[in-house]
């Protein structure tokens, strides 16, 4: 018997297959990647020795102030390590510059104060500056300049009207952008709803280019590219991170220079072949990514990459937050026939799009080619109401798929297991 572990929130799902009935195991190296220093020390020295870029000490000398971009509650980046050491070295090299650290969350809703205190410690969250984006006030938008796709570029005032523009960030495989990190933390992290709706229209979303690992020919990335440019992005600090969401390395200097590093570094390591098999189990990784089932897709696109047509997606993710956003659950939840819903999408113009078109777009192609079923916290009602199949556990997870399956014929499914399914890409 082969005995698995899963991430589930802050706990574990454990379960046992007989050997016979395993395909593959699919996992990142980064797992079992052993950092040669310690997190603080790893940040330290990516500071010390930044990638095409001078110091940020030197950076900061002459300016009176900077903005800090960084990532919100839906994101592990261990903040708590890496933004005392950008303070610190922002103020080695300008003791008397102004300070502003403003909160990514892309289309996300707010962060709360306990969930900045958990992400900074008490000290930074009473003592610094921080502002919460949010994408649907107009007023704190600025205009500057139209994005390769043709849509508009307007980004938040605080990462405009700063003379130093710093990001941080962690590098992971994202599930249309390629990866996170870098120029990420500009668009979508702090540009307004009519920005990110234009980046992010069915058009893109349907380009094969705009998968997984992928950023050469990526449409997505191409206007983050550019977004991160006219914005004057001028330093980042990006980190990759292991299963317990501890730094294994860091990339600092040039937005794209290091970003680049970064990525090479984690595509050596997420890179896994598909075990094609008739039942996929999947995860969204556990705490912060599995809290709704908005972020929950990106699992389920991993499974996609190795799930045999017409197989079965299992999906174990808490979705304590529920389904993370209204315009999403209600796409789904209207969608009397899947393919006419797909289609809609589809015909939409890039200055049609609606909210979170995007992630119905992609579970929609999902429930088009596989059966998905989720063990989750998320309300039944809610599952169902979204066309998928809630399943009490685990244990009633593989009952239910293999009753779906043996309807077809299929009475021996081989199953995979990806224990993380955001830490992997599969090609």
């Amino acid at each position: 018997m082969k005995k698995f572990e899963l991430p589930f929130a802050k706990e574990k799902i454990t379960f046992e297959l007989p050997d016979e009935q395993v395909a593959g195991v699919l996992v990142s190296r980064a797992h079992e990647y052993k950092a040669p220093k310690s997190e603080a020390d790893l940040v330290a020295d990516a500071l010390a020795n930044p990638i095409g870029s001078q110091k940020l000490s030197e950076l900061a000398k002459g300016k009176k102030t900077c903005t800090i971009i960084s990532s919100d509650h839906t994101r592990p980046v261990p903040s708590h390590v890496i933004m005392p050491q950008l303070l610190a070295e922002l103020r080695k090299g300008n003791p008397d510059i102004e300070i502003t650290i403003l909160v990514s969350t892309g289309m996300h809703r707010p962060t709360t104060h306990d969930e900045l205190v958990a992400k900074y410690g008490e000290e930074i969250v009473a003592k610094e500056h921080i502002v919460i984006h949010r994408s649907r006030v107009d007023e704190d938008m600025i205009s500057i300049g139209t994005l390769p796709s043709g849509g508009e570029c307007l980004l938040n005032k605080w990462a405009i009207n700063t003379d130093l523009l710093v990001a941080e960030g962690f590098i992971e495989p994202h599930f249309f952008a390629g990866m996170s990190g870098g120029r990420k933390s500009v668009l979508p992290g702090v540009a307004s709803k009519i920005t990110v709706l234009a980046n992010h229209c069915s058009e893109f979303i349907n380009s094969p280019y705009a998968r997984t690992g992928v950023l050469d020919g990526n449409p997505i990335h191409r206007d983050m590219l550019y977004a991160a440019k006219v914005a004057k992005l001028a330093f980042i600090c990006n980190v990759v991170i292991d299963a317990d969401k501890k730094v294994i390395a860091a990339f600092a200097g040039d937005r794209e220079e290091a970003h680049y590093k970064g990525v090479e570094f984690e595509m050596s390591l997420a890179g896994v072949k598909p075990v094609p098999a008739d039942i996929v189990v999947t995860t969204n990784g556990g705490y912060p990514l599995d809290q709704n089932i908005y972020q929950s897709v990106k699992g389920m696109t991993a499974a996609e990459a190795t799930c045999k047509e017409g197989g079965v997606i299992i999906d174990c993710t808490a979705c304590n937050d529920g389904h993370g956003g209204d315009d999403f659950f209600n796409t789904l939840r209207d969608a009397t026939d899947l393919q006419k819903a797909m289609d809609e999408i589809l015909a939409r113009d890039r200055n049609e799009t609606i909210f979170d078109q995007w992630e119905s777009q992609i579970l929609l192609r999902l429930m088009l080619h596989f059966h998905i079923i989720m063990v989750t916290q998320a309300p039944r009602e809610m599952v169902e109401a979204m066309h998928l199949t809630y399943a009490e556990d685990i244990g009633e997870a593989f009952k239910l798929a293999k009753e779906y399956l043996a309807k077809k014929g299929i009475t021996d499914p081989k199953v995979t297991v990806i224990p993380d399914g955001v830490s992997v890409i599969v090609k």
